[in-house]
């Protein structure tokens, strides 16, 4: 097995879709997103190790949908938790002691590219802790009290993606801490040890589906 592994949460209720299933599941190309996600890592590295994390509620369905689809790739399937913090954790239990360096990603980013995946794994090896930003191409106002607004400048901010990579020893210390409301991502949980962050390009199609307009620009880019 390789030394690589990622961590893989999905647990989205997909609300923002409108609909009662899991945004995670919907298809897109003929197949659910989560399955593109999954397969996109897998062709980076298809040896890598790969751990699922779902709701408890939705693994049998998940299941489900790997046999009407025929997609048998190789996967550990660990619970939600609580908060994504609590799933990560819960899917680091189940990573190989073996891995050196393990990712986390997003269940519903299916069109990060394999030049992203490769560079977040390559540059941790050397940092041993990497994210993926794209520039912010919009003007950014921020808000002040009593409803007053000013522009900031644009060029001093990035925008996140996953995945999110580390030195394996390094984000199992992380995830001991206790949990607080400032861990919004992998990178925050690190760095309230102390650990820097590097980043590095990702690609603008690397998007997160979360709203039917998500979906649309997702079947373009598909058709593209």
């Amino acid at each position: 097995m390789t030394s690589k592994a990622v961590i893989i949460v999905a647990g989205g209720k997909g609300l923002r879709m409108g609909g009662d299933i899991p945004k995670q599941f919907l298809p897109i190309g003929g197949k659910p997103i989560l399955m593109h996600t999954i397969d996109r890592f897998l062709q980076y590295d298809e040896e890598m190790q790969v751990v699922l994390v779902l709701p408890a509620s939705q693994q049998d369905y998940w299941r489900s949908l790997c046999e009407q689809y025929d997609f048998h790739q190789p996967y550990a399937l660990a619970n939600g938790g609580e908060t994504r913090f609590h799933s990560v954790k819960n899917g680091l239990a189940l990573v190989a002691p073996q891995a050196t360096l393990i990712g986390v990603h997003d269940g519903v980013r299916p069109f990060v590219s394999i030049e992203t995946i490769r560079a977040c794994y390559d540059e941790a090896a050397r940092t041993e802790a990497v994210i993926p930003v794209t520039d912010v191409v919009e003007t950014l106002r921020k808000t002040l009290p009593e409803g007053a607004s000013v522009t900031v400048p644009r060029s001093d901010y990035r925008l996140v993606q996953t995945p999110q990579v580390f030195s394996a020893n390094l984000l199992r210390q992380a995830y001991l801490q206790t949990y607080t409301d400032f861990f919004t991502d992998d990178a925050s949980v690190v760095e309230r040890l102390g650990h820097s962050v590097t980043l590095v390009p990702g690609n603008r199609e690397n998007i997160k589906i979360t709203t039917p307009f998500d979906m649309t620009i997702a079947e373009a880019l598909l058709r593209g």
